[in-house]
C-alpha cells in the first residue's frame, strides 16, 4: 500500500465521530440529525443513526463488506451487505447491494479514484476465508 494510502486510512481512523456528526448536522440541518455514527475501516462498517427533520423516530442503517475498484474500464463501488430498520429503506437498499456502481471519470480526478481504490481495496478471498474461520472461533 502506498503512503498517501495510509495516511488517508489513519486520518479516517483517527478522526472523531464526533466530528462526523458535528459536521454532517450542520450540512443537513433542516433536512435530518445524524445522530449516531461509527465508521470502522478495518471491518468495512459504517452505522448511521439519523432523524429526518419533524420526525419522532430514528432510522438506523448499516453498511458492510464496501469495496472500490478497478475493473480495467472504470472504477466501481460494491456495497455487499446493507441493511435498515424500516422496510422501505431496507427494498431501497436491496436495489444497490451486490452491484458494482460505475464511478464517473471526472477530468483531474484520475489520482484520487486510484487512491481511494487502493485504501477501500476489496479484500482477497483467502483472506475472507480466514477472517470467517477466526470469527467462528
Amino acid at each position: 500500500m502506498s503512503i498517501a494510502a495510509n495516511i488517508i486510512r489513519f486520518a479516517i481512523k483517527i478522526t472523531p465521530n464526533s466530528l462526523i456528526v458535528w459536521v454532517a448536522n450542520h450540512v443537513m440541518k433542516g433536512i435530518a440529525e445524524l445522530t449516531q455514527f461509527n465508521f470502522d475501516l478495518d471491518a468495512r462498517k459504517v452505522y448511521v443513526q439519523s432523524r429526518l427533520y419533524g420526525e419522532d423516530f430514528t432510522i438506523d442503517v448499516v453498511l458492510e463488506d464496501f469495496a472500490v475498484f478497478n475493473d480495467g474500464e472504470s472504477y466501481r463501488f460494491i456495497l455487499h451487505s446493507a441493511r435498515s430498520d424500516r422496510p422501505w429503506l431496507q427494498n431501497i437498499l436491496a436495489k444497490f447491494v451486490g452491484k458494482p456502481w460505475k464511478i464517473p471519470a471526472l477530468p483531474g480526478f484520475a489520482k484520487p479514484l486510484e487512491l481511494m481504490a487502493e485504501v477501500f481495496a476489496a479484500r482477497p478471498p483467502v483472506l475472507e476465508a480466514i477472517v470467517h474461520d477466526s470469527s467462528a472461533e
